[in-house]
């Protein structure tokens, strides 16, 4: 399994490196919406396949279309468009219970719902701080923290881990979490020394230094996050589509948890 892991990044890293750095936003929007469609696939099967819940997939999939045209709206409508998708969202998750005569119910809107904001939202601002000034720069901590995080955390984990954090994910440990935090931030300053110094960046050390502490505890929320609803419906992956790491949820769970967060952080603030 760790050889599979070790493999899958070796091949995977490099494509998602030539995409950010290489990609217009157009291809980065459209790509973003693939992966938001394949993840949203997963989350809908994981409830079916175990019968926990019926989600509507046709009204997720249709959410994440709006990934794909986020930058092709004018900024002036931005408001507009996402009040009009929420509303539109719900509106088609009730009406599809009304005519479904029971097929549907609460239940399943409610998880459709959950879905939807938890991934196609959530993930959106990835391309959103993608194509913000100096995007191409700050959507790397994005990654640095959430990634970052996971390597060391499963590092230390291996290494010196003996207590458990939580039950809801027994094989981290306190001491696997507190060893992912320390790592990822190392990294985080180790980048934005590269970047200010070759790249004429003058991002601030002691305040990315704390937004990536921020940014690193909130990628293990997130992963834990991902991990209640599976131990909810009772799975160990989302699926085997990328070997030794799970589904495609499985593999950015936690950068779809931060990168609203960390718009607001490297960009807002």
């Amino acid at each position: 399994m760790d050889i599979k892991r070790v493999m899958t990044g070796v091949i995977g890293l490099p494509i998602v490196i030539i995409i950010l750095i290489f990609g217009n936003q157009i291809l980065i929007d459209l790509a973003f919406a693939v992966i938001a469609a394949m993840s949203f696939h997963e989350y809908s099967h994981a409830f079916k396949s175990t019968n926990k819940a019926k989600p509507l997939t046709w009204i997720g999939y249709l959410s994440c279309i709006l990934i794909a045209f986020i930058h092709i709206v004018p900024n002036e409508y931005f408001k507009l468009i996402i009040i009009a998708a929420i509303s539109l969202i719900i509106l088609f998750s009730f009406s599809q219970i009304l005519i479904s005569k029971g097929k549907y119910n609460i239940v399943d809107a409610s998880v459709t719902l959950f879905g939807i904001f938890y991934i196609v939202f959530f993930l959106a601002f990835f391309p959103i701080i993608r194509g913000e000034n100096d995007g191409h720069f700050l959507i790397w901590y994005v990654l640095i923290a959430s990634w970052g995080t996971d390597i060391f955390a499963f590092t230390f984990g291996r290494l010196i881990g003996k207590h458990e954090f939580s039950k809801i994910s027994p094989h981290k440990t306190i001491e696997g979490c507190v060893g992912g935090t320390v790592g990822a931030v190392v990294c985080v300053l180790i980048y934005t020394f590269v970047i200010n110094n070759y790249f004429g960046m003058h991002i601030n050390y002691i305040a990315i230094l704390l937004k990536g502490i921020i940014l690193s505890v909130l990628s293990q929320v997130g992963d834990f996050s991902a991990s209640a609803i599976k131990r909810f419906v009772g799975i160990k992956d989302y699926s085997n589509l990328i070997p030794g790491h799970g589904g495609m949820l499985d593999r950015i769970d936690s950068i779809i948890f931060i990168s609203p967060f960390a718009y607001f952080l490297l960009i807002l603030l």
